[in-house]
């Protein structure tokens, strides 16, 4: 990985360094201690030739052999500090004897004490670089293996954590008992909406038969014995039919039993069949629908439930339309989705209704008579299901003509 990469670049700069600086420093030392060497030969010859004149032509010959004992001669000359040794008036000059001095006496006295004092340093630096780069990986893959263990969780993979004493077991035991809990809470989520979706299910189906026995009594009523409340009865038993079809509907959705075929589906068409199975009551309210063709624009999805959700919408505006006004749909599409919109002239959705338009059995301040609260919910669900979104606003105050605007996303990639 680069972020190791650039650690290891640094440890190896780091040492590099420190044996850069050691090498100095003994270069230093080494000139050092030769001139030391020197000048204390130097001040014993004088001292010798000082108490002993006769020997003096005897010492420069010691001198001379021991200096040409070496491994090759020194020919450079020393430094001015030592221009007024005893040995410098000779010729000669610290490193005159350095080979010898270092080979009898330097090395296997510097080596031991300077050498290893300055390398020591640079090892135990390199080995607590080395400590932190290993504990930060162990860190690193500690962390890794915490998130890929979550990423699992969260797309519905099975996965264990694994079980090691450090620094990060509190953490994993609370990571592995929140995803318990979630795992409980889902289950039973999961139970309840089934157990809600069968207990709709029956429902709707035990409305059926006492519906189907109103029908035929309200019919028999109407050919023998007409009557002025007649006609109240029939509304309310067809506001009765539809919230109990509107309840299969639901039921369906929410236990996965309704099927929605995947095929092409295009919008143009789907709006046209849509409004003209409103057309009776597109006529009684006096409310007509406008749809320009944009050209062939499809997404996969199922037409049948696409034309539900569509008619639930228009119908919503119809109802909050006034005489003579107009519905008007339009659609697009770009690379990421394809875009419909339904708006109408009426009044628009008042404030406190908003939040809770999608809401099951949700009536709102406007809702028209016989309404149920179901119509939206279940348009967005199958909008839902056919990988879509559907949301509502008002569009007074963007420069257009008033009225609600619902808008469909149908996403073209999962």
């Amino acid at each position: 990985m680069p972020e190791e990469r650039k650690q290891s670049l640094f440890i190896l700069l780091f040492c590099l360094l420190c044996l850069l600086v050691t090498l100095l420093s003994g270069i230093f030392r080494m000139g050092a201690y030769q001139k030391a060497v020197f000048m204390q030969l130097s001040e014993f010859c004088e001292i010798l030739s000082e108490n002993n004149p006769g020997l003096e032509d005897e010492m420069l010959t010691a001198l001379r052999e021991y200096r040409d004992g070496g491994a090759q001669e020194r020919t450079g000359k020393g430094e001015e500090s030592t221009e007024g040794a005893f040995l410098s008036r000779y010729g000669y000059d610290p490193a005159d004897f350095a080979e010898n001095m270092m080979g009898k006496m330097y090395l296997p006295t510097l080596f031991p004490t300077e050498i290893i004092s300055s390398v020591l340093p640079v090892m135990l630096c390199g080995a607590v670089l080395f400590s932190a780069r290993r504990l930060a990986r162990r860190r690193r893959e500690r962390i890794l293996g915490l998130t890929e263990y979550l990423e699992r969780v969260n797309t519905g993979a099975s996965g264990t954590l694994i079980r090691k004493e450090d620094e990060f077991s509190h953490l994993r035991d609370e990571i592995y008992k929140t995803v318990t809990e979630l795992y409980a809470t889902r289950d039973a989520a999961l139970r309840a909406k089934e157990s809600f979706a069968d207990n709709l299910d029956n429902i709707a189906h035990q409305l059926k038969t006492p519906l189907t026995a109103s029908f035929l009594s309200l019919q028999l009523m109407e050919a023998k014995a007409p009557n002025i409340y007649a006609e109240q009865i029939k509304k309310q038993l067809q506001r009765l039919n539809r919230l109990e079809e509107a309840l299969l509907r639901l039921s369906g959705m929410d236990s996965g039993t309704l099927h929605l075929e995947k095929a092409p589906v295009d919008v143009y068409t789907a709006l046209t069949l849509a409004a003209e199975n409103l057309d009776g009551l597109l006529a009684e309210k006096q409310v007509c629908v406008e749809i320009p063709d944009r050209g062939s624009v499809t997404f996969p999805g199922d037409l049948e439930w696409t034309m539900e959700a569509l008619m639930n919408l228009m119908k919503n505006g119809m109802e909050h339309s006034p005489a003579g006004g107009r519905i008007f749909c339009d659609y697009s599409e770009n690379p990421l989705y394809v875009q419909i919109l339904i708006r109408d002239e009426g009044e628009g959705f008042a404030r406190e209704d908003m939040p809770h338009l999608f809401e099951r059995f949700y009536r709102g301040k406007n809702a028209a008579e016989g309404s149920t609260g179901i119509g939206l919910a279940l348009s967005r669900a199958i909008v839902e299901r056919q990988n879509g979104t559907l949301t509502a606003r008002n569009l007074s105050g963007e420069g257009e003509r008033g009225g609600a605007c619902f808008e469909i996303r149908i996403y073209r990639c999962q």
